[in-house]
């Protein structure tokens, strides 16, 4: 399983520098977001996008608690971000994504950065 991740993750970073290096930076994030799709389908990458996940706190259930960027394959989650730093509550979101999702592993590509592999994050639990 966890090669399949290691294999599945490079995948997704390889989807991302070619959405990056045909883009560049200094775009809104939707157009990342429509572009990064676009990138894993031709790659036959099995995802869902905008993935509503609810959450359960005490007996009240949160439909629209979060919403993922990128759920790849069930199994990585993929955050995307346009901004100037990544932050430690960058990191603490998608750690909370992952927490409530189950998954293991998560990525954040923030594609403000003029070379995405800077402005790449892999988060597990």
């Amino acid at each position: 399983m966890n090669s399949e991740i290691n294999q599945l993750t490079e995948q997704i970073i390889g989807a991302g520098i070619e959405v990056h290096r045909e883009l560049g930076p200094g775009l809104l994030e939707s157009a990342y977001q429509r572009a990064l799709a676009h990138e894993l389908r031709l790659r036959h990458i099995s995802f869902e996008e905008q993935k509503l996940c609810p959450i359960t706190y005490k007996d009240l259930v949160i439909d629209d608690a979060y919403r993922l960027d990128f759920l790849v394959a069930g199994l990585v989650v993929v955050e995307l971000k346009t901004v100037d730093t990544l932050l430690e509550v960058h990191d603490a979101q998608v750690l909370t994504y992952l927490k409530i999702s189950r998954c293991q592993i998560g990525l954040i590509l923030n594609f403000r950065s003029t070379i995405l592999t800077r402005g790449l994050r892999r988060l597990a639990l």
